[in-house]
């Protein structure tokens, strides 16, 4: 008989997960996602990915405020479930939520656990400089993402990844590493390996004033910063007392004449800033206000100035 799951996600990255739960061999009965939440310029409500998915699916949605409630837990219950998967759902499960399916609950969580366990695993691996990552499929328990590891899939982390690019690569090996994890427990030959908690480290939530560059640090430390915080919240400087947003640049390894946060030199298609260590190559830019332009538009639209400091 086909097991029955109910997932629980909300954004693209569950998306991408629960659209391998719909080509698979179980039953979905239910999907758990965030309520509908105003997003946009207009401020309207906007269903979350996971939903839209759903819907389209033919899957029942259900959207509590909160997963702590009586009426939440016969809600799961009536839909008897022989397994709960969750993805970035979005709230904390209370542990007689992991307790009602027979099977218990998975995480797909994307990293390796246990590093980066939290909200923002992805952006923490590249800002530290981290060279692998991956995806773990964890047993779900009331802590945050303490429980023990079913399966692990790794992948390297490359010197031009963004958040966004490792995001989509993650999802795809997400995708994979649980189908691989049901498989095996479905057949018995599953094992839960307890986290070594020595090795644990924390993905604090990201913030607006972390995504300030500091141009007292190394190229190479800012280089990182941009490319964790590509999409969100976006590196940022100040250029002529207003916001200038840096999305993409490229660390130098050459001392610089002039003092950190100064032009040091202006390119067709670049312009080079002076860091602690080295200079940083910027090469897609966003004026407070406008657009993203390419640095060469940049250049041409504003003329900035060899000297002129940003910050």
């Amino acid at each position: 008989m086909s097991k029955r799951l109910v997932f629980a996600g909300t954004p693209a990255f569950a998306r991408m997960i629960l659209e391998e739960l719909l080509a698979g061999p179980e039953t979905l009965v239910g999907v758990f996602t965030q309520p509908d939440r105003p997003a946009g310029r207009g401020r309207h409500l906007q269903e979350s990915p996971v939903k839209q998915l759903a819907r389209e699916a033919g899957i029942p949605v259900f959207q509590p405020e909160s997963c702590k409630t009586p009426e939440s837990l016969e809600l799961l219950r009536s839909l008897q479930p022989d397994l709960l998967i969750v993805v970035a759902y979005g709230q904390i499960l209370p542990q007689a939520i992991l307790d009602v399916p027979r099977f218990g609950a998975l995480n797909v969580h994307a990293s390796i656990l246990p590093a980066w366990r939290g909200a923002a695993p992805i952006a923490r691996a590249i800002a530290a400089g981290d060279t692998e990552t991956g995806v773990a499929i964890m047993q779900m328990e009331a802590g945050l993402d303490s429980g023990p590891v079913r399966h692990v899939l790794t992948c390297p982390i490359h010197p031009d990844d963004t958040a966004t690019s490792l995001h989509d690569r993650l999802a795809v090996l997400g995708k994979t590493a649980l189908r691989q994890a049901l498989d095996d427990l479905w057949a018995g030959r599953s094992v839960a390996v307890q986290q070594d908690e020595s090795r644990m480290t924390y993905a604090r939530k990201l913030k607006k004033e972390e995504a300030l560059l500091d141009w007292q640090l190394p190229a190479t430390q800012l280089d990182r910063q941009i490319r964790a915080f590509n999409p969100s919240p976006v590196a940022h400087t100040q250029f002529r007392e207003k916001s200038l947003r840096v999305w993409q640049a490229r660390p130098l390894d050459e001392p610089a004449d002039l003092p950190p946060g100064s032009i040091t030199a202006i390119h067709k298609e670049s312009l080079r800033v002076a860091c602690g260590k080295g200079q940083l190559e910027l090469l897609l830019l966003q004026p407070a206000g406008k657009g993203k332009l390419a640095a060469g538009d940049f250049i041409r639209g504003y003329h900035p100035s060899r000297g002129e400091s940003l910050g």
